[in-house]
């Protein structure tokens, strides 16, 4: 069996943060997203992974993956899922294999869902229960079995969501050649499998255990930050001068914390700098991020981000790569921003 990373797409939800890489690369807890998609794949004990990735993505994606040993399949347009599996077909060969959203996140792995993959299935898909299904593909079952996919039904009939992981015999890529784009010119991976079903091929949702995370808004980032610092084993690796750490703390490599107070679960990245500060629970600071004179909590700063000399404490937010948070001296007293496309700021 192998492994397909879906890694091409826009992330145009996430924008500003997602204008100049894409989503899988954000750090959430200290890390890229796709490195965790990367790790559920090789625990549920699949070695041979691909990544589809875009001319836009391709260059973050391999950045982030150095020394993961994966392979890159180019999709030059974004014509959806179905359409990204369609182009990976040499790398699937004859294969079953798992195609996997590169920018979701789930707290149990996939192991699940690959043992669920037994003779005489054609699919398995995992579903996990939505307050709210009319943003997802949603399933009806008939016990195990899926007898109805529907693409964001307005009137869904259950509340049970399509999730990333799916799990195809390779049958499906015969399917897929016989499609046509939806209404929304895209070919729907919701619609390969419906063809599974009318086809009479037994397509099995399995559940997902534990908590599931599609990262696609900032609150679910900072969401998935806060539940995978909650699993944070601690560790100190770095500078600790005149400090306190309190809690599942990690300081890594080249980090320096000093004068400061560190409430965790909290996770200080290589190279970074908390001086004269505090960093609050649920907050993972980027290689090279700073934080100084000033406090922070339930916050991501990305790589080399900074927050220097603001008298208010930060919550609840997303500092992307290279941004910067300070505070201004003199006259006129006045906020000076400079903000890009679809940029959020509140001001106390």
């Amino acid at each position: 069996m192998k492994g397909l990373i879906l890694a091409a797409g826009r992330g145009t939800r996430l924008r500003p943060l997602t204008h100049t890489r894409p989503k899988p690369v954000i750090r959430v807890a200290g890390r890229p997203i796709i490195h965790y998609a990367v790790e559920n794949l090789r625990e549920a004990g699949i070695g041979e992974i691909g990544v589809v990735v875009s001319p836009e993505t391709e260059k973050d994606i391999r950045e982030a993956l150095a020394g993961y040993g994966v392979r890159y399949v180019l999709q030059e347009e974004p014509q959806g899922l179905a359409h990204a599996v369609a182009v990976a077909r040499e790398f699937l060969g004859d294969s079953p294999f798992v195609l996997y959203l590169g920018d979701n996140l789930f707290q149990k792995g996939i192991r699940p869902f690959v043992a669920a993959f037994r003779d005489g299935v054609s699919a398995v898909i995992a579903l996990v229960r939505v307050e709210d299904p009319r943003q997802f593909g949603v399933a009806v079952l008939e016990g195990e079995r899926i007898v109805r996919l529907l693409e964001k039904p307005q009137n869904p009939p259950s509340d049970l969501a399509v999730a990333g992981v799916y799990v195809f015999a390779p049958e499906v890529l015969e399917v897929i050649q016989d499609l046509k784009p939806s209404a929304r010119g895209e070919y729907e991976i919701t619609d390969a499998i419906q063809g599974l079903i009318d086809r009479g091929r037994e397509v099995v949702g399995v559940e997902v255990s534990g908590w599931w995370k599609d990262t696609g808004r900032p609150k679910d980032l900072l969401d998935a930050n806060r539940l995978l610092l909650e699993e944070l084993s601690p560790r100190v690796e770095g500078e600790v001068e005149g400090s306190e750490l309190t809690g599942r703390v990690v300081v890594e490599k080249g980090a320096r914390v000093v004068r400061s107070t560190v409430i965790g679960p909290a996770f200080i990245g290589e190279g970074a700098v908390v001086e004269e500060a505090y960093v609050g629970p649920f907050t993972s600071l980027g290689p090279g991020a700073r934080v100084v004179r000033s406090e922070v909590e339930y916050s991501i700063l990305e790589d080399h981000a900074a927050l220097e000399d603001v008298a208010l404490r930060l919550q609840e937010s997303i500092l992307g790569v290279g941004a910067r948070v300070q505070s201004r001296n003199g006259l006129p007293r006045a906020h000076r921003l400079i903000l890009g496309d679809l940029s959020q700021v509140e001001l106390a």
